[in-house]
């Protein structure tokens, strides 16, 4: 039985896992990913784990696929990765020639979309899109059955669309004004601290947040939202209307029968999330809304993607 070996690589957390045709995970493992080391000390890591694998599964190998954190370079084989402290990562070269077996090389939401095409909700959809709303923003496309990747491997950075032309907030990029830079669960606090001087002072006092404006996390907005405060509710209606204008914006750009959330902050907020982008694209949409559901396979998402990588995409 051929199996497939998928990697998942995140700021936070780094899986490995291998799986077989029909989209079942025989074994996983989960760990943190490395901050620290030189330009292999992530491909060294994920070598390690790889090998803590059964031998029975990792004999039968037939590839190795990564998804990933990014900016890439495809053609060398690298990351450059915004959310990790790496000038830059080899891991192409460094896995192929130890393992003995291809290995390619995706974004972290490229690999989602395809384990959404070929094993989640996407099945029989040609024209799909995953946006996963986690310590950053990001997207993964598929336009008439194909996927969409760009010279780079980077035709998908959905999280750095212009959402605010005054630029009023820097993205961890380093430019000015993109989706990720307000809404992602890295800088929300930050939006929430710039909303603090900008909405009425009486509901900032009398917010539970007010006092917590410099330690604020992601969490705590979320949670004094679902209790009823007003300051967290406005961060949240802020949020919304800028998180409709970004999937309105892929709607414009990729006309999709069908969007998938994932990520950590949709995954644990999911009507705080999911009720305004549906309420709000109408207003930012010329081509026709399509069907926008969350993902059913959770966190693995990318693992599935990784996995099927090996299957059923040959280009």
């Amino acid at each position: 039985m051929q199996t497939s070996i998928g990697v998942d690589i995140g700021a936070t957390n780094l899986r490995v896992a291998v799986g077989v045709k029909d989209g079942r995970i025989l074994a996983k493992l989960v760990t943190k990913t490395t901050h620290e080391g030189d330009e292999y000390a992530l491909s060294r890591q994920i070598l390690a784990i790889i090998n803590e694998l059964p031998r029975e599964f990792l004999e039968n190998a037939i590839e190795v696929n990564i998804g990933t954190t990014g900016p890439l370079n495809l053609k060398l084989g690298f990351i450059s990765p915004v959310n990790l402290p790496f000038k830059r990562c080899y891991l192409v070269e460094p896995i192929s020639k130890e393992l003995g077996l291809p290995v390619r090389m995706f974004n972290d939401c490229v690999v989602a979309v395809i384990g959404e095409k070929f094993f989640g909700q996407g099945r029989k959809v040609d024209n799909l899109v995953y946006v996963t709303f986690g310590s950053g923003i990001g997207g993964g496309v598929f336009v008439d059955g194909r996927l969409i990747l760009g010279k780079d491997g980077n035709a998908h950075e959905v999280g750095h669309f212009t959402v605010d032309f005054e630029g009023r907030l820097v993205c961890g990029c380093g430019k000015r004004g993109h989706w990720e830079a307000y809404c992602s669960g890295n800088n929300i606090p930050k939006y929430a601290r710039y909303l603090s001087s900008e909405v009425d002072r009486e509901i900032v006092r009398s917010s539970v947040l007010h006092d917590r404006l410099e330690t604020l996390t992601t969490k705590e907005v979320f949670d004094a939202a679902k209790k009823g405060d007003n300051f967290a509710l406005t961060v949240i209606e802020k949020m919304g209307e800028i998180n409709s204008i970004g999937i309105s914006n892929i709607i414009n750009a990729y006309d999709p029968e069908l969007i998938i959330l994932g990520g950590s902050v949709a995954f644990n907020n999911s009507e705080l999330i999911l009720r305004p982008i549906v309420e709000g694209i109408k207003e930012h949409t010329v081509n026709r809304i399509p069907d926008i559901k969350l993902t059913a396979l959770g966190d693995d998402v990318g693992l599935y993607g990784a996995i099927a990588a090996a299957f059923y995409l040959h280009y």
